[in-house]
């Protein structure tokens, strides 16, 4: 499957924001492994089943993670594609800071 790496702005701005929070970072991390309702993900943290729902929702609009009804419940899976979209945005910079410091190295290997 090949993936469209390419966000925008406004893409990367609401998944970074997304990730900025632990207990969020953690419910994507738990969603990815395996789906749970949101009552389930309510019950591992020490908050309300409606801040966990807020943070579903943050994470949904960074489409970090889908929701979905099913019966009375709501069912959140984490989305490894949008993931995959994030780590292409990282790799590009690692690659940006690694050719700028293998210039350097050059450039101060010309100096000795």
């Amino acid at each position: 499957m090949v993936v469209d790496t390419e966000l925008s702005d406004a893409e990367v701005d609401r998944i970074f924001r997304a990730l900025a929070d632990a207990t969020r970072r953690d419910i994507v991390r738990r969603t990815l492994a395996g789906e749970a309702s949101v009552s389930e993900l309510a019950g591992a943290y020490a908050m309300s089943w409606a801040a966990v729902q807020k943070h579903v929702a943050v994470l949904e609009g960074a489409e970090l993670v889908t929701k979905e009804a099913r019966g009375r419940e709501r069912i959140v899976r984490g989305n490894p594609t949008q993931i995959q979209r994030a780590q292409a945005l990282l790799d590009s910079y690692e690659q940006i800071w690694r050719s700028r410091i293998e210039r350097l190295d050059a450039l101060l290997e010309e100096d000795r």
